[in-house]
């Protein structure tokens, strides 16, 4: 790593969101969206569940990585139960840092206040999903000692899903 990326790197912090924060967070979300195949993305809905994230801290938390007053990365953690663990685990969901960041140790950083987090209120794990098709990604999360898991996701959307599905595209990816 060059010695500058590493100087802007240690500039930039950690530090939990706050509801002021919303507006450039639900924008991140969007951002987030508009990358991903399985979401649309929507002002409102993504408003809503960071806001829910925000007012309860008893769901999650919402960490952001700041340099000066512009937020760079984002990452939410909800908090859940695991019998198999039979303890407190963490889902990280929506972990992003802006493209023109990337690269520069900034997501490193982002995830290690997760990681730290978890190990100082005694979670047993964190569990994520990433895009099946986002090697990047991917290379990334294994990079950070995140193993493959034998499980996949399922999803059973409770309300009407608008975008049509063919029954050969659903075939296919239960094929992958």
């Amino acid at each position: 790593m060059p010695p500058n990326t590493l100087e802007k790197s240690n500039q930039a912090r950690v530090e939990p969101a706050t509801l002021e924060d919303l507006p450039q967070l639900v924008q991140m979300a969007m951002d987030l969206f508009e990358m991903e195949g399985d979401f649309e993305p929507s002002y409102e809905k993504q408003e809503q569940g960071l806001k829910l994230i925000l007012e309860e801290p008893n769901r999650g938390r919402i960490f952001v990585l700041r340099n000066d007053d512009v937020i760079i990365g984002m990452v939410n953690i909800l908090f859940t139960i695991s019998t198999a663990e039979g303890a407190l685990v963490l889902i990280l969901e929506d972990f992003f840092v802006h493209p023109s960041h990337r690269g520069q140790g900034y997501g490193t950083k982002l995830l290690s206040a997760v990681r730290e987090f978890a190990v100082a209120k005694d979670f047993k794990r964190i569990t994520l999903l990433t895009d099946k098709i986002s090697e990047e990604s991917q290379r990334f999360f294994t990079k950070n000692e995140f193993v493959f898991s034998k499980m996949i996701p399922m999803r059973l959307h409770l309300e009407p899903d608008t975008r049509e599905v063919s029954r050969d595209e659903q075939n296919q990816v239960a094929a992958e």
